[in-house]
Formats: structure tokens, C-alpha cells, sequence
């Protein structure tokens, strides 16, 4: 028989719209396929090396057959015990290593389950904007409304969380802050931190903070942890990775820290969901907290060196370019008369033209359209390449333009 079932999906489903990210993402490697060299500005995914130590101690734990077994699911102990004296060292906050401490599959999952732990249909969570597209979409999966705040100054942005506290009925049960910023490089202070634990506490909402760009930070700058703030265990967490600062992203290896009732509902969402991250790769993460500091420092001024390529390089082309303060993104303004044709648009033209991916603004809300996320994972001269290959594509779409032969409204 012919017959097939008919696929219903949840109503969940009509909430999250097409991923942007995947889709180009998807044209990247359709053309990689097809021979073409595409330089990727688009995703943080990075192209250097984990540290040499900790890829030596995946290998030689691997190699044990018990660490085939499953492993522990909330983390190892001496893993989240190293995560809580790494806090301890780097922010002076004090955690015991247990309760207050969970390993995740990377930042992504964490926030996702949490929120499926926390937020349930009538519960509300604020979210500043432009947003990664997790911070927004966990909490849409778990059936709660969203209510996108623009990021502004720290003064604005807590008037108008404390604004919305006092005139929403259900009141807001969750705030998702995102410091250092994705996809801006936005930092933010600890007095800020401490105006927002002092008004969770007031207006009765709980904290997420994504930290998952925390350590790097560029010409001198420290990001401070939402959890130096005094009383903020009491209001919230925050997630950290060691995708970023250790190049692990393929590792799959993050962590959750804070408030213990907030952890311990993660856990049990958790038990359900996975066991856990492979044994080996949890020891190679301890070896990266406790061996590998100065390689994030190094890392670091890699990144700073990209940045200040590209950003020369734009400003040369025209563009207004201010260098991010933090993450592996600079977030800049495509420039007139393409900003009219929106970000979608205009990245599907460079990949098309240029062969450059670059990460449009649409895809962080619309709050971000007319934006590009360029991502800082290629090398200096690559960087530069991919300049030369954009300002070659925009001069002759403006040739186009002028021609009459290229229409700048944006397709629908």
C-alpha cells in the first residue's frame, strides 16, 4: 500500500521559524561540495587547535575501558570540583563543587533543558535583543511567552525590566542576560550585576546569564561573572563552556553554576534527556581549566589581531566599523544603498558572488536586520581575501543597480 501516515507536528513547532544560521550554513557546504573556496565569516566555529595537553589526555583516557562505560550524568566529581576552584581563582566566588555545579552537552543544551525545567505555558521570560537564537527559543520550546527588550544602556535596560515586572500580570519569571554579548561583543559591568540581583529579589524573577564568552576579552578589558555579585546565587545562574576559551567546540563540554535549586532542576530534567559527556572528554577538560590558562591569553591575541584586520579592512571599503570589546564576532552595519535590501539578502548575495559566508542580523531578531555578524575563526589573510571578494561583489551589484537590472527591495 501507497498509504503513509500523516506527520502532525506539536503546535511548538509553528513557533520557531526557519534557522537562518543552518541555512546558510547549508549553501556553504553545497558549494564547498560543488569546488568552491568559501571563506566562513558566518559561524563561530573555530579553526584552531584544541591545547596539545588536553587532546593528549582525551586520547590516553580513551584508551581505558572504563572510561567506555556510561558516565556520571550531572558530571564527574573532580570535574565540577576543578570548575569551582577555577570560579574561585578568577572571580573570587566561592562554590562547593556539588550542588552548585553541573556539566552540560555545551551552553546550548544546558539553557534549553533549564528553561524546560523553569518555564511552562503563562510563564514569561524577558530577553534582551538582539538575541543568540537559543536565549529566545528554549524558553518558546518550553511553551513560555517571550518579551524581547532592546540592549541598551545597563540604566535603561533595568528600568524597563522593572517596568514590565510591575505592569505584567503573571509578573515576568525569568530574565536571560548575555554578557559578554552574542552577537554585539557587547560587556557589561559588575555594578550592573548587582542592580540586577537586587531587583530579582524585589520584583521575584530568576537570572540566566550565558558566559559562554567570558574569558575573552580584548585590549585589556575583564568580563566580570554575574555570580561575583553579592546575592546573585540566591537569584540565578551561569552557564560557561569550554568551546570558546579552550577551542573545544566540537567537544561538546559546558557547565552550569549558581543557585542550587535552579541546578538541581536541570538535573533532573537531565536524567531524563542524556547521560552524560564521554568520561574522556571530561578529563580533558579538567586538564584544560587547571593546565591551560595561558593558552586562552594566546588565543586571545589571535583574535584581537583578526579583529583589527577586518575592521581596517572594512573601514577602507566605507563601512562604519566600532571593534567588539569581547566574543569572536564583530557586529557592523552594512552599508547604504545595500542595507536596503536586508541581511538575508545581502548574505545570500556575498556567498552567491563573493563565495564569503557571513551571519545575517535577521537571524538574532529583527532587531538585528540591516546588522552582519562576522566571525573571527579565519586567519589574517583569509580575512583579507574574503574583503577583497565582498568589495568586488557589492561594486558590481552597484553597477547592476545602476543598470537597472538589480532591484534592492528586499525579497519576501
Amino acid at each position: 500500500m501507497d498509504n503513509k501516515v500523516t506527520v502532525r507536528f506539536a503546535e511548538r513547532m509553528q513557533q520557531l521559524p526557519p534557522y537562518l544560521f543552518g541555512m546558510i550554513n547549508k549553501m556553504k557546504m553545497e558549494k564547498r561540495w560543488q569546488g568552491h573556496d568559501v571563506i566562513d565569516l558566518g559561524m563561530g566555529n573555530p579553526v584552531d587547535p584544541s591545547p596539545s595537553a588536553v587532546t593528549d589526555k582525551l586520547c590516553e583516557v580513551a584508551l581505558d575501558p572504563k572510561a567506555h562505560r556510561y558516565p556520571v550524568a550531572g558530571g564527574m566529581k573532580n570535574l565540577k570540583r576543578e570548575i569551582a576552584l577555577y570560579y574561585g581563582r578568577n572571580y573570587g566566588v566561592t562554590l562547593n563543587g556539588e550542588d552548585d555545579v553541573i556539566c552540560t552537552i555545551g551552553s546550548k543544551e544546558g539553557i534549553s533543558h533549564l528553561c524546560l525545567a523553569l518555564l511552562g505555558p503563562g510563564d514569561t521570560a524577558l530577553v534582551p535583543a538582539p538575541a543568540f537564537p537559543i536565549h529566545v527559543y528554549a524558553a518558546v520550546i518550553a511553551g513560555a511567552n517571550v518579551l524581547r527588550i532592546p540592549l541598551a544602556d545597563p540604566d535603561a535596560m533595568l528600568k524597563q525590566i522593572d517596568t514590565m515586572c510591575r505592569s505584567l500580570y503573571p509578573r515576568p519569571k525569568l530574565v536571560m542576560l548575555n554578557y559578554p554579548h552574542n552577537p554585539t561583543g557587547a560587556m557589561t559591568s559588575k555594578d550592573f550585576f548587582v542592580e540586577v540581583v537586587k531587583l530579582a529579589k524585589l520584583r521575584d524573577f530568576m537570572v540566566i546569564n550565558d558566559f559562554a564568552y567570558g574569558k575573552i576579552t580584548y585590549d585589556g578589558l575583564v568580563a566580570p561573572s554575574f555570580l561575583e555579585a553579592p546575592g546573585a546565587q540566591d537569584v540565578g545562574v551561569e552557564f560557561g563552556s569550554f568551546s570558546k576559551s579552550y577551542n573545544m567546540a566540537g567537544w561538546r563540554l559546558g557547565y552550569c553554576v549558581g543557585n542550587k535549586e535552579m541546578i538541581g532542576g536541570l538535573a533532573k530534567i537531565k536524567g531524563y534527556y542524556d547521560y552524560g559527556i564521554f568520561s574522556a572528554i571530561q578529563v580533558a577538560g579538567i586538564v584544560a581549566m587547571r593546565d591551560c590558562e595561558d593558552s586562552i591569553g594566546e588565543q586571545v591575541a589571535v583574535y584581537q589581531k583578526r579583529r583589527d584586520v577586518l575592521c581596517d579592512g572594512l573601514k577602507k571599503m566605507g563601512w562604519e566599523v566600532e571593534p567588539c570589546k569581547a566574543g569572536m564576532f564583530l557586529w557592523v552595519k552594512i552599508p547604504e544603498p545595500h542595507i536596503r535590501m536586508g541581511s538575508v539578502r545581502f548574505s545570500v548575495e556575498m556567498m552567491n558572488r563573493a563565495n564569503v559566508a557571513v551571519s545575517p542580523g535577521a537571524g538574532f531578531g529583527e532587531e538585528g536586520d540591516g546588522y552582519l555578524r562576522l566571525a573571527l575563526v579565519e586567519n589574517e589573510n583569509r580575512i583579507s581575501q574574503a574583503l577583497k571578494q565582498m568589495k568586488r561583489a557589492m561594486k558590481e551589484i552597484e553597477q547592476e543597480i545602476a543598470a537597472g537590472t538589480f532591484s534592492l527591495e528586499e525579497k519576501k
